[in-house]
């Protein structure tokens, strides 16, 4: 592996702040993406090799690579993270955005018939911190859907992570229409 590209990607990978295609740092690095592609898998498996145990690793998220606390030690950057913080997630939030991830795309007024209440402010509260965000309309309603910083937050490469909760959903089209609870 050339030791040029594989410190200049991981010089770039330091200070992204979200995952970034594998074409755009291959333009940063002026390398052909096949190759870039290939230093990228070295480097993912050499970072998760077990018999060297990092406190980093490096992953592919929807698309996009960002170097990532290795879930190995996610105890300790959790309590070092939130440790004097209040700015945990509401029982309701965490219900509402389990219901979104689930059921994307999403109305909040089929949200509001699964919890069986109102979810406007919730809504509100995890689009602001970037955990949901409106992905479409349907009859002057609009949708919403998880956002990338909600599968990186999580550990999640993509939403078939998710464990399997669905079935205990109701199915959406069991819920009514998009109108009645204040969706407009």
């Amino acid at each position: 592996m050339d030791q040029h590209i594989r410190g200049a990607l991981e010089a770039v990978l330091m200070v992204v702040g979200e995952p970034v295609p594998a074409d755009q740092l291959a333009a940063a690095v002026e390398t052909p993406v096949d190759q870039v592609v290939t230093v990228l898998h070295a480097l993912r498996d050499e970072y998760a090799d077990p018999e060297v145990p990092r406190g980093f690793e490096l992953r592919e998220v929807d698309g996009g690579w960002r170097i990532y606390s290795s879930r190995l030690y996610a105890d300790v950057v959790g309590r070092f993270v939130v440790e004097g913080q209040s700015s945990r997630l509401s029982q309701a939030a965490l219900e509402t955005l389990a219901v979104v991830a689930y059921r994307q795309p999403v109305t909040r007024g089929q949200v509001s018939q699964v919890r069986g209440v109102n979810v406007d402010s919730v809504m509100k509260t995890l689009s602001a911190r970037g955990l949901v965000t409106e992905v479409g309309e349907i009859s002057g309603a609009l949708l919403y859907g998880t956002t990338v910083e909600f599968l990186e937050r999580m550990g999640m490469s993509t939403l078939d992570d998710l464990p399997p909760l669905a079935p205990f959903l109701p199915e959406l089209a069991d819920v009514d229409a998009p109108e009645s609870m204040g969706d407009r």
